[in-house]
C-alpha cells in the first residue's frame, strides 16, 4: 500500500479532534481547525505520497478550516489544493470569491492566499467525504495569473476532463490497498496531467499543456469512452478516432505509446471478455442465457464469444459459468481465474449514443 491511513477510532475520544487537527497542520498548509463536534469527533483519512503529488482521501464530521494572512506570512509550501466534493456541503471563501459546493464539485485553493473553508453534512452532524490533492505551484503548467480566475470557484467534476479527473481520484481510494510504493511517481504524473488538462480546458488554455500531457489526457479519453461504449457491437477503431476527430493512423500511433503496445481493437476485445466473464461469476446472473450476456457487451455472435474466451481464459464460457458458480457455492471465489480491474463493470443503458 502507499501512505497511511488515519482512523479517529485508534485515538481515544477525548484526543481525537486534537489529534486529527494535529495531522492536517502536519501535512498540509496550516490552518486552524474548529468543528461544533470536537467532543465527539469522527474522521478517517488517507495518505498517499504519490511523488510530488499528495493525495489525501478523506470523510470527518463537519468542520471549518481557516487560514489567516498571519499563517501565509508564518509559514507556505507554496502549493495548489485541489478538493474533489464526494458527499456533504463546503461553502468557501477565497481570494474575493464566495461560493458553495456540493457531490461532484471540484475547486481549487492557492495555499498563499487565505481563505475560509466551512464543511456541512447532508444532515445534522453527517460526513463530508472528499479528496484533496496537493501539488507545488511551479508544477502546473498554467500561468498562476490565469488559475488565480479559478480560486474557490464552483468547477464541475461531472463532464469532461472534470470527470476524468474525478474517476482518476476515486478509483485511486478504492485500489490504494493494492497499489505498490514503485508506482507512487507514475501515478502522480497522471495526476498532475489530468488536473493541468482540466484547469486548462476549463481556462480555454489547452495550448500551454506540452505535447505529451495533451496525448496523455487524450488517451485516458479515449479509454473513457471505450468503457463506456462496449455495449454497442459497432464500436471499433474507426468509430473511435471520429469520435474524437483524429485519424485512425493517429489513434493507432498514440495508443500503441501510451498503452504499452496494446491495439485499441485489442482492449476493446479484452475489456469485452473482462465483462462477460464478471457476469458469468454472477449468481444473481446465472439463468440469463450465455448469447444475452454476449450481445449486452457487444459480441452478437457466441461463437465469437467462444472463440475468444477459450483463448484468454481457457474454458468455454459455459464451463467457466459452472465452475464460478461451483466455487462460489463452496466459498472458494479465489479459486475462479481473476483479470484486473475486478467486476464492477455494468453496462450502459440500451440506446446509449457514442460520443466522444
Amino acid at each position: 500500500m502507499i501512505g497511511t491511513v488515519f482512523r479517529s477510532e485508534d485515538v481515544s475520544v477525548e484526543d481525537r479532534f486534537d489529534h486529527w487537527r494535529d495531522l492536517i497542520s502536519r501535512t498540509h498548509a496550516p490552518s486552524d481547525m474548529t468543528s461544533e463536534y470536537a467532543a465527539d469527533f469522527w474522521a478517517h483519512q488517507r495518505l498517499l505520497e504519490l511523488g510530488s503529488v499528495t493525495i489525501w482521501p478523506a470523510s470527518f464530521r463537519p468542520a471549518r478550516f481557516r487560514r489567516s494572512a498571519r499563517m501565509v506570512r508564518q509559514s507556505d509550501p507554496e502549493l495548489y489544493h485541489v478538493t474533489l466534493l464526494l458527499d456533504g456541503g463546503l461553502g468557501v471563501d477565497h481570494a474575493g470569491q464566495t461560493d458553495t459546493h456540493r457531490q461532484s464539485d471540484l475547486y481549487v485553493v492557492d495555499t498563499s492566499r487565505p481563505y475560509d473553508v466551512r464543511s456541512q453534512g447532508n444532515q445534522e452532524g453527517g460526513v463530508i467525504t472528499g479528496v484533496g490533492v496537493e501539488f507545488p505551484k511551479l508544477l502546473l503548467p498554467v500561468s498562476p495569473d490565469r488559475v488565480q480566475d479559478l480560486l474557490g470557484v464552483r468547477l464541475s467534476g461531472r463532464e469532461g476532463t472534470g470527470a476524468l479527473l474525478a474517476n482518476f481520484l476515486t478509483a485511486l481510494n478504492r485500489e490504494a490497498e493494492s497499489l505498490r510504493p514503485s508506482e507512487a511517481p507514475r501515478l502522480g504524473a497522471v495526476v498532475l496531467d489530468l488536473v493541468s488538462a482540466w484547469l486548462a480546458q476549463v481556462l480555454d488554455s489547452e495550448a500551454s499543456l506540452s505535447p505529451e500531457t495533451r496525448q496523455q489526457v487524450l488517451v485516458r479519453k479515449i479509454k473513457t469512452f471505450i468503457q463506456h461504449n462496449l455495449h454497442d457491437s459497432e464500436l471499433t477503431p474507426p468509430v473511435v478516432a471520429a469520435a474524437h476527430h483524429i485519424s485512425l493512423s493517429y489513434l493507432h500511433r498514440i495508443f500503441h505509446q501510451q498503452t504499452r503496445g496494446e491495439t485499441v481493437a485489442a482492449q476493446i476485445r479484452r475489456l469485452r471478455l473482462e465483462a462477460v466473464r464478471c457476469d458469468l461469476a454472477d449468481s444473481a446472473q446465472r439463468t440469463t442465457a450465455i448469447h444475452a450476456i454476449a450481445a449486452r457487451w457487444g459480441i452478437p455472435r457466441v461463437s465469437d464469444l467462444t472463440r475468444s474466451f477459450r483463448a484468454a481464459y481457457g474454458v468455454s464460457p459455459k464451463e467457466y459459468r459452472l465452475q464460478a458458480l461451483i466455487g462460489a457455492s463452496e466459498a472458494a471465489v479465489d479459486a475462479a481465474p481473476a483479470t484486473p480491474g475486478g467486476c464492477e463493470s455494468s453496462p450502459p443503458e440500451s440506446g446509449a449514443r457514442l460520443s466522444g
